[in-house]
């Protein structure tokens, strides 16, 4: 419970993030993108997980059940898969857009005159 709540703060607040950082003409592509790579990641991080479970299990009183080993590799996987993007995210330069005139905060270099 703990965890999906942190999850759904970090899916409200992703796309104000995007666009504050990318310029507007690209913030619905931004938005799109950010919206397939979620479903890519958590379509594979499960499907990943699952896999990993159903292969570590252990049979008691006729039942197969995952084993506690099942689990500590699907944390463990998680935790490496988090930290990975823990380091991608603090790569990624950092752009502001100006909220008064929805530009860039970058310079620009100026147009050269003919």
């Amino acid at each position: 419970m703990i965890i999906n709540s942190g999850v759904g703060l970090a899916y409200g607040a992703m796309p104000a993030l995007i666009m504050g950082s990318v310029p507007m003409s690209e913030t619905a592509a931004a938005n799109g993108f950010n919206t397939l790579m979620r479903s890519l990641g958590t379509s594979i991080g499960s499907a990943v997980i699952g896999v990993v479970l159903s292969q570590m299990t252990v049979t008691m009183g006729g039942y197969t059940l995952i084993s506690e080993n099942g689990f500590r590799a699907g944390l463990i996987i998680g935790c490496g898969i988090a930290l990975v993007s823990a380091v991608i995210a603090a790569a990624i330069p950092a752009t502001r857009r100006s909220a008064i005139s929805g530009r860039s905060s970058e310079p620009v270099a100026a147009a050269p005159h003919a």
